[in-house]
């Protein structure tokens, strides 16, 4: 029983969009990774974005050849008899295929389920089935309450109700637990589903499922009732909690291969094949077992930063690569408003839910016709009465032979697949000339031309800019699934160091320098900076400011004392108490960079010296965070310039040099190499970077130049 990710969803049949702010009654989905136990939750405002969110997690795991299991948290199917008697036959997925061509459900969440459920009463004996809905919405076919319902033809639940009693009714359609709802506007969304990914979707148990790359099944989080109730803490929603909790079991039920007997209950398959069945019911102590292991956070392994035996002096390349191997994204995700999303990193592709253009439309002020009205030689075409533009269409068509004025971005009208610019026409007002042939589709667009609708737009990884941000509202997408921005935890250490600039320092003094650096750098990478303050040389105050940075960010960066010194208190703690790996690295300035685990939370110990510390940042803890917040491994930006300056270098390290491009775009370095000198990182526009072995450089000599703004610095 093998599944890559597992998929809880616990749906909403809300009116309205669900508030901004998360909330309960909403729609919740819930992801867990088998094997890595990496859970995360979103939350949905509406069901039109939810659909979204399971169509890019759909496409994105066909695409990395994943196996996908996603379960909802309604009914699949009713009691037996109700397919046939709505559709002829004893088939839930015609009765699904039949609800989506009855059901309407907007994109802000209103929908006609009531006046849907009272026109199928009305046409059944009796009264009933459907029961419930709001006082004031005068349906007389659709009871109140259940109690007023009697000679209907069906069973008040489903053979798998009658295992999981606390189940509600199918019927059921308002107030607490009316699933009857969700199942009307739920089973559309699964029947769109099938049809957008025909042979990869199976709908468990009503289809063979073995095999297929996707499956959907119906899960009841109440299963695990208990295990929820004990795991809500103050301000916690109970609905993300239950659907964590159940994809977590899940999850490592799968990783086990305990989740096979999940799908084989002790039912008939008449049952199975037409009311379905709950995933899981019946095997509430299997669930519950697989969530006694504590939840813990997915952790990097202590030994993640381990170089092989042997190695003292690690070249760049092998640092920058043993880091990429190391490392993984941590951050979560969280589905949130376009407007909001400016610098989020995309947690699943971006899918476009209209074409862009919509319509086939003009691309310039002209006239349109059929171009196979037209030939060579001069052209003369009446004009129809009124014009097409932009917001404003021709409502009627344009008849063969005819031309209609037209506005740049207007939708071309039936009749019109061509367009002249205005200043290769004459006319006087009834009919317009140009010159002949045409070229057929002229100063048109086509519909989709940019964008398709249901293409991908952008993928999974990207970081959001401006131009993404107009891309995506061209193609109505309002929400996005973004990973959480990365937490990097700023300490800076050091007894002769002086945190707020606005004290007094003694002469044996210095302040901070790469502290407010390093948050610069965070806040510019689009990352959430944590200011963990100052410590002076003191194990027990380092020590508390480690163990703050591990509770409030993903990742710390220190500076000072990383090296092996007497007063290295950083590097001596981390060694004694958290699990430290001290890489020599061969650059200049930099050498020494402590690579450590604290409490489960990754630190990089960068040099005390502010140059060497930016230099680091920028090399290895750029590409390094850019990675863990889900946005990939980040090349430098980089290009050859002729050197404005002469340089003869030994092998063994590489070297960057602080630089900016003179005006005849040759690199020129700042006057000292000196590791103390920070006028120099202000003075540069970028890095010179020089090869490990030995070279000797001349005005002229090709150099690789590294501008700022490839780091993220503007």
């Amino acid at each position: 029983m093998s599944f890559d990710r597992i998929l809880v969803v616990d749906w909403s049949a809300a009116s309205s969009p669900s508030p901004a702010k998360p909330s309960a009654d909403a729609i919740w989905i819930a992801t867990a990774e088998v094997g890595t136990g990496t859970v995360t939750t979103a939350y949905h405002r509406t069901r039109d974005a939810a659909e979204t969110t399971l169509k890019a997690a759909i496409t994105a795991a066909l695409n990395a050849g994943e196996r996908l299991l996603i379960g909802f948290d309604f009914p699949f199917g009713y009691p037996a008899g109700f397919a046939a008697q709505i559709c002829g036959a004893r088939d839930p997925l015609a009765l699904w295929d039949w609800l989506t061509s009855h059901i309407e459900d907007a994109a802000d969440n209103t929908n006609n389920r009531f006046r849907l459920a009272a026109e199928i009463n009305a046409g059944l004996p009796g009264i009933g089935p459907f029961w419930g809905r709001p006082r004031n919405l005068k349906l007389p076919d659709l009871p109140e309450k259940g109690t007023a319902r009697h000679g209907h033809p069906f069973a008040e639940r489903r053979a798998v109700e009658a295992l999981v009693t606390s189940a509600q009714p199918v019927w059921k359609l308002y107030t607490t637990g009316s699933v009857g709802s969700q199942s009307l506007l739920g089973l559309p969304v699964l029947s769109r589903l099938r049809r957008t990914y025909p042979a990869q979707i199976a709908a468990w148990p009503f289809e063979p499922w073995a095999e297929a790359p996707v499956v959907l099944a119906e899960v009841y989080p109440s299963l695990l009732a208990q295990q929820v109730k004990a795991a809500i803490t103050d301000g916690a929603i109970k609905d993300e909690v239950q659907v964590r909790l159940l994809s977590t079991a899940l999850a490592r039920l799968a990783r086990d291969e305990m989740l096979a007997p999940l799908f084989a209950p002790d039912a008939p398959d008449k049952v199975l094949a037409e009311e379905g069945w709950i995933l899981g019911a019946g095997h509430e102590a299997a669930l519950a077992a697989a969530l006694r292991a504590p939840l813990i956070p997915p952790r990097l392994r202590d030994d993640c930063f381990a170089m092989p035996q042997g190695v003292t002096w690690v070249p760049v390349d092998d640092a920058l690569d043993r880091l990429q191997s190391a490392l993984r994204p941590i951050t979560g995700t969280e589905t949130l408003p376009l407007a909001q999303a400016d610098a989020r990193v995309l947690a699943a592709p971006a899918m476009a839910r209209r074409s862009n253009p919509p319509r086939a439309n003009a691309a310039v002020d002209g006239y349109g016709f059929a171009h196979a009205a037209t030939g060579a030689g001069v052209q003369r075409l009446p004009l129809i009465d009124g014009r097409a533009a932009a917001g404003q269409p021709h409502a009627g068509a344009v008849p063969h032979g005819q031309a209609i004025r037209i506005l740049t971005g207007a939708i071309l009208p039936e009749g019109v697949d061509t367009v002249v610019l205005e200043e290769d026409c004459a006319t006087d007002g009834g009919t317009v000339a140009f010159d002949g042939p045409v070229k057929p589709n002229a100063n048109t667009r086509r519909a989709g031309e940019d964008v398709a609708e249901g293409a991908q737009a952008l993928p999974a990884g990207h970081r959001l800019r401006a131009p993404d941000l107009a891309l995506l509202s061209a193609l109505g997408v309002a929400e996005v699934s973004a990973y959480r921005p990365l937490r990097v935890g700023v300490l800076s250490t050091g007894d002769e160091i002086v945190g707020n600039p606005a004290s007094p320092a003694a002469p044996h003094q210095i302040y901070d320098a790469n502290r407010p650096m390093l948050l610069a750098l965070a806040k510019a990478w689009g990352y959430v900076p944590v200011d963990l303050g100052h410590a002076p040389d003191r194990p027990a105050r380092i020590a508390a400011k480690l163990g703050q940075g591990a509770r409030k960010a993903d990742v710390i960066l220190t500076s000072g004392g990383a090296s092996a010194g007497d007063e290295d208190h950083v590097s001596k703690l981390l060694s004694e108490r958290g699990t430290l790996f001290s890489w020599r690295i061969a650059v200049k300035p930099g050498r020494p960079l402590a690579l450590a685990m604290w409490e489960g939370t990754p630190v990089f110990g960068l040099p005390g010296n502010p140059v060497a510390a930016m230099v680091c940042a920028l090399i290895f803890a750029r590409p390094a965070f850019s990675l863990m917040a889900g946005a990939g491994w980040a090349q430098p930006l980089a290009f050859t310039v002729p050197a404005a300056f002469s340089k003869t270098k030994k092998a063994g390290r590489r070297e960057y040099l602080r630089a900016r491009l003179n005006a005849e775009g040759a690199a020129d370095v700042f006057a000292s190499e000196g590791s103390g000198r920070i006028s120099g990182l202000s003075w540069a526009t970028g890095l010179v970077e020089l090869p490990d072995g030995a070279l000797t450089v001349t005005p002229g000599t090709p150099v690789r130049f590294l501008p700022y703004e490839g780091f993220g610095v503007a």
